[in-house]
């Protein structure tokens, strides 16, 4: 049986407590989306948060708590997920398109400042999206004096220092979904670290049941923030057997800040080979191998990959292989032996 790249940390006390949520017919918003965002709070620090069904409506809400002007620019990163677009779009603005760091896959000074230098418009924001899990260096990207609104749904988990993963953000956002590290099957939450950011966002406690997460989604990332430190062990010990595996090779890692400690939300590789023959081996093996920026701007919209061609490569030779809590003591052999013969 193929091992996939992806499996929701999804177990029998998540199924519990949505099951009892059912029970009590809590499907919609209601006491358990409070009681999450008291925990998230717990757990993260944050001044003020609110919950919603999407990542979607969290951006477009974090972008209206910004009050930026129609047709103004947001700053994004090329390997962003594509959905930004559309939510820029909805909310009237203008994306700019910015290239990424080659060892790290994020925004960088550098590629901000040329970015910046480039903008057909005034630039009233950057969205940090945090590449694969791997977290910029978010205290250089402040010094330009733009609100950022961070995006930490693969970082989760990540200590920068003393300074948790999002901390630094204007305003910061936690997906919910599938593929993030803590996953309600759906939803995402949006806080702010100071006292001003959370003025803004108390305006949107309020919205319709419609926006916000419901009870059944809570009761799962209740769970969920609650069993991260056994599971971000669980990662980081799988990973250690993968990474040797993968030293055998000639195929790249990305590099993780000195101060950072990779949450290990995945098994990125940045191939020095043809994709096509590390994915054909990996499906006769029964590994599963998948291109990892499939969801992203740069391949979704190739008009910017002239102007992004360090994102446009990663994007040609970056692959994921299975790293999940959930995998099996064989499983983990299995695919640490693909690793070290891959092509």
């Amino acid at each position: 049986m193929k091992i996939e790249v992806f499996s929701p940390t999804i177990r029998r006390k998540e199924m519990d407590a949505v099951l009892s949520a059912l029970v009590d017919d809590a499907l919609g918003p209601g006491e358990l989306s409070l009681k999450l965002l008291a925990v998230a709070k717990e757990y993260i620090n944050f001044e003020y948060g609110v919950s919603f069904r999407s990542p979607t409506f969290a951006l477009f809400y974090a972008l209206k708590a910004l009050n930026i002007a129609n047709n103004e620019g947001v700053l994004i990163s090329a390997l962003s997920p594509y959905y930004y677009i559309q939510v820029l779009k909805d909310a009237s603005l203008t994306p700019i398109i910015a290239d990424v760091d080659e060892h790290s896959g994020n925004l960088t000074k550098a590629t901000i400042s040329k970015a910046l230098q480039e903008a057909s418009v005034p630039v009233r924001c950057i969205i940090n999206h945090h590449t694969l899990g791997y977290v910029p260096n978010t205290a250089d990207l402040t010094e330009f004096g733009i609100p950022i609104i961070e995006d930490i749904s693969r970082s989760y988990g990540t200590n920068t220092g003393e300074l948790k993963a999002g901390a630094l953000g204007t305003l910061t956002l936690l997906g919910l979904e599938e593929r993030d590290v803590l996953t309600a099957g759906g939803g995402a939450i949006l806080y702010a670290n100071s006292r001003r950011e959370a003025a803004v966002l108390k305006q949107f406690a309020e919205l319709p049941p419609e926006y916000q997460l419901p009870d059944m989604n809570a009761a799962m990332a209740i769970v969920q923030f609650k069993e991260h430190e056994k599971n971000f062990a669980r990662r980081k010990e799988i990973a250690e057997v993968l990474l040797q595996a993968s030293l055998r090779t000639r195929h790249k890692r990305f590099l993780q800040l000195d101060i950072a400690e990779y949450n290990n939300y995945s098994f990125p590789l940045i191939l020095q080979t043809g994709m096509k023959d590390v994915v054909a081996y990996g499906n006769k093996k029964e590994v599963a191998v998948e291109t990892a920026f499939n969801d992203t701007i740069i391949v979704k919209l190739p008009e910017y990959q002239s102007s992004c061609p360090t994102a446009y490569s990663l994007s040609l030779r970056t692959v994921l292989f299975p790293l999940y809590p959930r995998l099996s003591g064989k499983q983990i052999e299995k695919i640490a032996k693909v690793l070290a013969t891959l092509p």
